[in-house]
C-alpha cells in the first residue's frame, strides 16, 4: 500500500542548531497520525518542511509517491496537501459559508475569489454547507467569521482545508486556546474526519486528546524521532515518558 506521506531522512539545521536530525516516518491512507513532542522538539520545523516553507539540507518528502522537492506551498496544496494553521486566518468581510466557498471554488478556478462571482455558485455552496455541517457549525453559515467564538473559527479553518479535498490534511495545534469542552468536541470532529477515510496528521500539545483519538503517534524530541507506534505503547515507552516528564507533562 502506497503511503500518503513519506518523510525520509530529513535533516534541517539553522546555523549551528540541528532542528531535525535524520527524521523518517510514513502516514498510511486513512490514518490519523499524531505528531507530538515537547517544546522545541521539531514539530513546527517538520510542518514547514512538509509544506515547503523550509528546505531541508538532507532527506525527501513524498506525497502520494510524488517527490515534493522544489515545490512551493501553493503547488503542494494543488498536489493534495491541506493545511489548517494554528493561527486563525479568515476573510472577515464575507460570511462563514462564503469563506468555505472560496476554497471549494479554487478547485475549479485559478483565482479563489472567482468562485464568489460565478453565475452559478450552487456547486460551491452545496460543498461548503456540507463541510460546515461536517465540522458542526452550519448554524453559523451566514454569520461573519469575526463574529464567531474561537472554537467556531477553528472549525471553519478545518472546513476550508477540507474544501480543497486534500489527500492529506495537516492540522497545526487546532485545540490551542480552547477550553476542555471545546477541545474535546473539536477532537471528536477530527476523529470523525479520519473515520470518513481522510488521512490526517495532527500536530498538537493536548496530549490527552491526542491519545484519545489518534491511530498512531510519532514523537520528536530535540529534533530526533524517539517514538513511532500505537499511542498507548508509545507513551509508556521510558524514553518518551522521560521527554514529557521533563516538560512537566503527565504521561
Amino acid at each position: 500500500m502506497t503511503a500518503v506521506l513519506e518523510v525520509t531522512g530529513v535533516t534541517v539545521t539553522f546555523g549551528g542548531v540541528t532542528a531535525l536530525d535524520d527524521v523518517s516516518f510514513v502516514v498510511h491512507p486513512g490514518e490519523l497520525l499524531g505528531l507530538i513532542g515537547p517544546n522545541g522538539a521539531g514539530k513546527t520545523t517538520m510542518l514547514k518542511v512538509v509544506t515547503g516553507i523550509v528546505v531541508p539540507q538532507a532527506g525527501t518528502v513524498r506525497l502520494a509517491n510524488a517527490d515534493l522537492a522544489g515545490l512551493p506551498t501553493h503547488a503542494r496544496m494543488r498536489r493534495g496537501l491541506g493545511l489548517a494553521q494554528q493561527l486563525v486566518r479568515t476573510f472577515d468581510n464575507v460570511s462563514t459559508i462564503e469563506n468555505v466557498m472560496l476554497a471549494a471554488g479554487r478547485q475549479r478556478t485559478a483565482s479563489p475569489w472567482a468562485a464568489l462571482f460565478q453565475v452559478n455558485r450552487s456547486v460551491e455552496r452545496r460543498i461548503a454547507l456540507e463541510l460546515l455541517e461536517r465540522v458542526g457549525i452550519a448554524d453559523a453559515a451566514e454569520q461573519r467569521p469575526d463574529h464567531l467564538p474561537l472554537g467556531y473559527r477553528k472549525r471553519l479553518q478545518v472546513a476550508r482545508a477540507l474544501a480543497l479535498d486534500p489527500a492529506l490534511l495537516l492540522l497545526d495545534e487546532p485545540l490551542a486556546g480552547l477550553n476542555h469542552v471545546e477541545a474535546a468536541a473539536l477532537a471528536d470532529v477530527v476523529r470523525g474526519i479520519a473515520d470518513d477515510g481522510r488521512t490526517v496528521v495532527l500536530i498538537e500539545h493536548n496530549l490527552g486528546e491526542v491519545l484519545r483519538i489518534t491511530d498512531r503517534l510519532v514523537v520528536l524530541d530535540s529534533g530526533r524521532k524517539i517514538g513511532d507506534g500505537e499511542p498507548g505503547a508509545v507513551i509508556r515507552d521510558p524514553v518518551v515518558h522521560a521527554a514529557y516528564i521533563g516538560e512537566g507533562e503527565a504521561a
